[in-house]
Parts: structure tokens; sequence; C-alpha cells
């Protein structure tokens, strides 16, 4: 190992420039073009989706510590890494208050543009981890009947699980929250395909945030055209960033795998990948946490009034406030092409914690419920 070690970064990674020179030699790169010269002499490497860390990359090279600042692995041959001693680490939970943020305003859509009322449908939600159980909670709180289906989690702990076929067959929106697995009992790949799409009822949504190989999307887009469910939004895509446009021309809302991108997301991972690198290393870097995460384009104190409005409607009105759907999914549709490039410049988005929300009209209930959602609430 060098003196100093010798870092390579994803240069999208926010928040992380300037924070390990004082420690290290850094060297930035473009996440899909570091490949194995790049990194034949570094010591580590801080890397997101984009880049595939196997044997091809890291064969001739001196890597031993691989921090991705995302959830996901499936960029990451493990089996591999630990068979090297390449020591990897992920960041569990970085963005699950995001997509849980990304799902509520998927809801808040459907209320606003489809005039869903929520409390009557049944929430199907297929992965019960960090995101899953967040999306569950949210589910429960707006008065759905929630079924969850998780095979290891129900093997592991029990619990009130139902089917896969259930789940399918009863819930009105089905929301995908899984790994990718390739293989084995609980294999994830291609888990909704034609078989399981057929199942579903043909008034219902289905929501993929999880990755974009966990849904067959020759499939889905077969289905949607005969009309065999009613809608599908779809943040995550098969061979991304070269996504397929007759499935986007389907779906009713289309976006470039950003829902666990929230500047709040975003400095949790970084922050977990700079402790994962200082623990490793011994630098002094263990609790380090970014000075501070910008605010967006829009005021963070809002004023709502709350007269005459159902808990949905009220929900929806919120949650709209602070991040509207629709204007991600006009970007990709306007410039599908730069699918990339809006993911790398991605607009400033907080979480609900960020904002408080001053309630007119208002009652203790409704208070409760906006602070359960995750919002900061006055009353007046």
């Amino acid at each position: 190992m060098h003196q100093r070690p010798q870092i390579v970064i994803d240069e999208k990674i926010p928040f992380i420039k300037g924070v390990l020179e004082p420690y290290a030699d850094v060297n930035y790169v473009e996440g899909a073009q570091i490949d194995s010269n790049i990194v034949a002499n570094a010591d580590a490497l801080i890397v997101r989706t984009r880049t595939i860390c196997n044997e091809a990359l890291l064969k001739n090279s001196t890597v031993k510590f691989i921090a991705t600042a995302t959830i996901g692995t499936d960029h990451i041959d493990t089996a591999y890494c630990d068979a090297r001693g390449v020591f990897w680490t992920n960041a569990l939970g970085c963005n699950s208050g995001s997509v849980y943020q990304y799902i509520a305003s998927v809801l808040s859509w459907l209320v606003r543009e489809k005039q869903a009322e929520l409390e009557a449908l049944t929430l199907g939600v297929i992965g019960c981890g960090h995101v899953g159980s967040k999306v569950v909670r949210l589910g429960q709180l707006l008065g759905m009947k929630v079924l969850v289906n998780d095979p290891p989690l129900q093997r592991a702990h029990g619990g009130n699980f139902v089917s896969l076929d259930e789940l399918l067959q009863q819930s009105d929106i089905v929301s995908l929250h899984t790994p990718l697995t390739r293989s084995g009992e609980d294999k994830t790949f291609h888990l909704i395909d034609n078989v399981n799409l057929r199942k579903m009822k043909s008034s219902a949504w289905l929501i993929n945030s999880s990755r974009g190989e966990v849904l067959d999307g020759e499939a889905l887009e077969m289905a949607l055209k005969n009309q065999a469910i009613q809608g599908a939004v779809l943040d995550v895509w098969e061979h991304e960033p070269h996504i397929s446009v007759g499935l986007l021309n389907q779906v009713a809302l289309a976006t470039p795998h950003i829902a666990g991108y929230s500047a709040d997301g975003k400095a949790t991972a970084t922050a977990m990948s700079v402790q994962a690198l200082s623990r490793f290393f011994n630098l002094p870097l263990d609790k380090w946490q970014p000075d501070s995460i910008p605010l967006p384009q829009q005021s963070t104190l809002l004023t709502i009034d709350a007269s005459n409005k159902t808990i949905s409607q009220l929900f929806a009105e919120v949650v709209w406030a602070t991040y509207a759907i629709t204007e991600d999914n006009d970007r990709l549709r306007n410039a599908v092409a730069d699918f990339e490039k809006q993911r790398g410049n991605y607009p400033i988005r907080r979480e609900f914690q960020a904002y408080t929300i001053n309630l007119k009209q208002g009652n203790s209930q409704l208070v409760d419920f906006l602070k359960a959602l995750g919002f900061q609430v006055t009353l007046s």
C-alpha cells in the first residue's frame, strides 16, 4: 500500500471534493469511464452503480477497498472481491427517505390526476427492507390496506407476510423494493414477468423504483398496450441509460433513476462512504458529515389550508408542494438521450424533514399525521 492512499472517486459523488485530499491522492473520474488502467495503482475506489467492479476491472490492480455510495451492490462482483481480499461496503439505507418521498409523490399524483381514494385501496409492497418498510408505514398512515411479500425476511423472522400470488391478485398498487439477484431461491431477475403481470388486477398500478431488471420490460410494455393493467410508473429500467422508448411511451410516469437522489440521501451516502474509508485506512474522518446541505429553489416554509380536505387530499397537496414528480417525468420525455446527464445534474430535492408546514384550519389529528409523514408542523 502507498504511503498516502491512492483513491479513485466517481466525479458525480457530491459533497466529497476536498474532503480526502489532506490525507490521500485523489483522482476524480466519470463513473462509466473508470477502467482497469485508471485503477491499476489505486488503493481504494468510491463509486456508484455505473462502475462495474469485477475481475476485468480489478485483476491487475492494487485495490483493497471499494465503497459504493448506493444501497444496491449488483454492480460489484462481491464473490470475486471476497475471494481476492478486497473489502467492499455499500450505503445501506442511505436514500430510503428519498425513495419514500418518491413513492409519496406517485401516490399524490394518483390522488390529483386519477382521483384515487387511497384509504379505499390495497397497497402491495414487494421487499420490506430499508425502503420497503417505509413504504409500508406510508400506506398504513394513509389508511390503506397493506400487503407485504418478502420471503427472506419471512423465513428469518416470521411475521405478517403474504405470497406473491396473493399480493398481485389483491393489490390496487404494487410497489417493488427488492434487490436484484440473478440466481438462487430468492431470484428477483424478471420477478415481474408476463406470467405475474397477468395475475394483477386490470385496474392495478405498478411502480418500480428498485432495479430495472426486476421487471421484464418487454412484458410490461405488452401488458400496458393490451390494457392488462391500468398503468405503471418507472424510475429504473433495463439497459440503462439506453432505455426502451417503446416502454417509455406506455408508462404513465417515467423518471431517470432518481428516486433516491434527494440531497439528503446523497449526503448520507457520501458520509457513509467516507467514514468507511476512514476506518479502513485509519484516517481522522470516522465521523465526517457534509458541512451543509443546499436548500431547494422553493421555500421550505409552506402554508397549507386544511379546510374541507380529506387526509388523502391534504397529503397530496403537501407532498406535491415539496416534490412534483411530473417535473422529472417531463425532463426525461423531452430529452431521453440525456438520461445520464439528467442524473448527474439533478436539481436539489430535499426530503420532508427539511420542510415546515404552517397548517391553517387544521387540528391535532392532522398535525400528528403530517409529523408522522416526516414534516415539521406549526398550527395557525
